[in-house]
This record gives C-alpha cells, sequence and structure tokens, in this order.
C-alpha cells in the first residue's frame, strides 16, 4: 500500500520539477499564461477574502470563482482537458497551492499557482480594459 502512495506523490511531484519555480508564476507569466496560451485562471479565495470583485465577475476571460471551502461543488466546471493549462490564485497561496495539489491528484498537468496577491492580478486586467 505504501509503495502505490509513494509511487502516485512521485508521477504528481514530478512535473514540478521540470517547471520554472516549481509551478509558481509572477503576475507577468499568468498573464501570458492566460493571453497567450488560454489558461483557465481559477479564483479560489473564500467568500469572506474576497474584497470587490472576484476574477470571474471582473470579466477576466476564461476566469471562474471556485471558492475553496465549497471547490468540490464545481468540479463539473474544470477543463476536460487535463492537459490544458490551469492558474490556480487567492491572496497568498495558501489556498491556491491546495487547490493545485487536488487538481495534479486528478491528473491535471498544467497547473500554475499565482505568486502574488489575485487582487493585483484584476487591478493590472481592469487597467488594460480602460
Amino acid at each position: 500500500m505504501k509503495e502505490s502512495v509513494a509511487e502516485k506523490l512521485k508521477e504528481v511531484i514530478e512535473p514540478n520539477k521540470e517547471k520554472e519555480n516549481l509551478g509558481h508564476v509572477t503576475l507577468h507569466q499568468a498573464r501570458e499564461l492566460l493571453m497567450d496560451a488560454g489558461a483557465v485562471l481559477l479564483d479560489v479565495r473564500p467568500p469572506a477574502k474576497v474584497n470587490g470583485d472576484n476574477a470571474q465577475e471582473a470579466d477576466i476571460p476564461n476566469a471562474y470563482y471556485m471558492p475553496y471551502p465549497e471547490f468540490y461543488d464545481y468540479a463539473d466546471e474544470l477543463p476536460v482537458n487535463k492537459a490544458d493549462p490551469i492558474v490556480v490564485a487567492c491572496l497568498k497561496g495558501w489556498f491556491a497551492n491546495r487547490v493545485m495539489g487536488y487538481l495534479e491528484m486528478l491528473g491535471y498537468s498544467n497547473v500554475y499557482v499565482l505568486d502574488t496577491n489575485i487582487e493585483e492580478l484584476i487591478e493590472v486586467h481592469k487597467a488594460h480594459q480602460k
């Protein structure tokens, strides 16, 4: 039993070793993934942590608000193609890192975590919309 768990964990962790910064992306890199690669953005902040608009309400293309405490309720909205790029974001990365792990355990292979506050990404998006 322990070998199968270790093997599964290795299978999930190994691809991240090939990603720059183990899959954590800057604001600029996240925008490139969203705009150039068509990545999906998951805003996973709990409702009490949302100040203003969430990423979906801010009309960021391919953005979904999937609050961490109820993340399982949104599983049907996840991309069907598990190789599609996904950027997960919150305020400090705590919830985003957890969701990244869950997605990888579900077989998603191209998952990244925004290394800054998602509110900054929303502000940049709104500034470019003007």
